[in-house]
């Protein structure tokens, strides 16, 4: 299947035709041999790339179904819950928890910029937290968490660290066997979607317990969840041919083959391939005086916002852009008509973008700016050169 349009939007991100090939397979049934084999296979490259010792969970439903599922199995009802906030998304966290009834401090930072460590870091010396929550990018506003700081400043006083990997996992570094600075400093849960990085269709909610994890979710008991209770999933991921709920089967099937195009690339490779896209798109857009709203030093690999020049319509720039086939997001919150998102993650190559630079080089020109297109596509260009291997 050929892509009519190139989708640089935070997600869904461009599915590439192996991934569509697989996915348009003969639906076979949920207990199918054949099926069962693709889907045990899924869940072992999950955890390949997750690198849990723990449990993963690949099952229908958004990121937000992992959120939740994140948060019941682990932080129970009045037990305290604090949340690093870098953006729209983030503050999700902070309705699930009510809802579930759990306490929690949330910390805010102001939109593009990090929250401090020593914010963080006070919070956790005036109270005891079961858990703490970090968007490693959030989707809203293109900043990262800095989790080799937070990690091991989370664990030093007891917490679980949930991240938050929805617009990060399989581009940027979510290793859950790392030890940040002590054998007990790993993250405990990273959450994620089928449709940023990974680059396959929307649908799967993907989760990983590590073994500290899971003891908690032991240790409540009873959880108010039924679809999202990880005792009702574990037989199921350590055999597919059980049942608890029909999974998408010809998702499972466009999975599978999403991860093994991650897995053979690797993480490594992955990591330096987003660091220097989401880089050189940035710098070609600064030479059209476009400002991202993140600085390098906190910017995520996968996505940017990109605050408009004075006097450029949110709504003109956008569609005249749609028009020539790419696909950018608008901004949220107190952005919106002010600043544009644009993805370069997952299967987004170095044409795509320089095509995209170029694209959006035009359609100023078309609005009435004078941009050097050429410059912009040749420092793109260059850096990626530079960067990617």
């Amino acid at each position: 299947m050929k892509n009519k349009e190139m989708l640089l939007i935070p997600g869904p991100t461009p599915v590439g035709d192996s991934i569509y090939d697989a996915m348009a397979g003969e639906t076979r049934g949920h207990t199918d041999p054949r099926f069962v084999a693709t889907y045990k296979q899924a869940i072992e490259q999950t955890r390949e790339l997750l690198k849990t010792d723990g449990e993963v969970f690949v099952i229908s439903g958004s990121g937000t179904v992992a959120m939740e599922m994140a948060l019941v199995n682990t932080v129970a009802a009045g037990e305290r819950l604090l949340i690093i906030s870098h953006g729209y998304f983030g503050d999700r966290f902070i309705k699930l928890a009510k809802a579930f009834g759990i306490e929690m401090d949330v910390l805010q930072a102001e939109w593009g910029q990090q929250v401090s460590i020593e914010e963080v870091e006070k919070k956790l010396d005036e109270h005891t937290y079961k858990a703490v929550t970090v968007t490693h990018a959030d989707t809203s506003t293109g900043v990262a968490a800095d989790l080799d700081r937070l990690v091991p400043l989370i664990k030093k006083h007891g917490a679980l660290v949930i991240v938050d990997g929805v617009c990060a996992t399989a581009a940027m570094e979510e290793d859950m066997s790392k030890e940040y600075g002590s054998p007990d400093y790993k993250i405990d849960i990273v959450l994620t979607g089928s449709q940023k990085a990974i680059g396959v269709p929307p649908g799967l909610a993907i989760v990983a317990f590590n073994q500290t994890a899971l003891k908690a979710r032991e240790a409540i008991g009873q959880v108010p969840a039924y679809y999202c209770d990880i005792h009702n999933w574990i037989p199921i991921m350590q055999n597919p041919a059980n049942y608890f709920a029909t999974p998408p089967v010809n998702l499972i099937y466009a999975y599978e083959e999403g991860m093994k195009l991650v897995l053979a690339e690797g993480m490594d490779k992955r990591t330096a391939r987003h660091a220097a896209f989401g880089r050189a798109v940035r710098t070609a857009l600064r030479e059209y005086g476009m400002t991202p709203l993140a600085s390098e030093e906190v910017a995520a690999s996968t996505l940017s916002c990109i605050l408009y020049p004075e006097g450029v319509n949110d709504a003109d720039f956008r569609a005249s852009l749609a028009e020539k086939g790419i696909i950018v997001a608008g901004a949220l919150a107190h952005l919106a008509g002010k600043a544009f998102r644009v993805g370069h993650m997952g299967n987004t190559t170095e044409d795509m973008l320089a095509g995209a630079i170029r694209a959006i080089g035009e359609v100023l020109q078309e609005l009435g700016r004078t941009v050097d297109i050429e410059k912009a596509v040749n420092q793109f260009s260059e850096l990626v050169s530079a960067n990617v291997q």
